[in-house]
């Protein structure tokens, strides 16, 4: 995307995005539900035009497939866990524990204990 993310020290970088298509009733009931959990993915950072947050071929993306929007839809965007691995790269950092795309991280922290609610 062309969104920033906030500086650390030599840490910089854009914000990778994964998106899901979604009619509007259920991008609503997305954010609220979303919302609660900032320690987390949280709520969508943005809703609508992919353009509007640089990006110029939605079905292409740089990473994974391409997802069908179909009419009556739009696409949501949340940050993606992806992000920290690309502005480490960038950043040249020697060593780093990730994630493997599809391989999401595990934690014995219950929803409830990195709810806002």
């Amino acid at each position: 995307t062309s969104i920033e993310c906030v500086p650390a020290g030599k840490f910089h970088g854009p914000m990778v995005v994964s998106m899901r298509p979604m009619t509007p009733a259920q991008a609503v009931r997305a954010t609220q539900v979303t919302t609660r959990f900032s320690a987390t993915h949280g709520a969508p950072v943005h809703i609508g035009d992919p353009a509007a947050i640089g990006i110029t071929d939605i079905q292409s993306p740089t990473f994974g497939a391409g997802v069908d929007i179909y009419e009556g839809e739009l696409p949501v965007f949340w940050a993606c866990g992806i992000t920290p691995q690309t502005v480490a790269l960038a950043s040249k950092v020697e060593f780093m524990i990730t994630h493997k795309p599809g391989h999401m991280f595990i934690t014995d922290l219950r929803d409830a204990e990195v709810a806002l609610l």
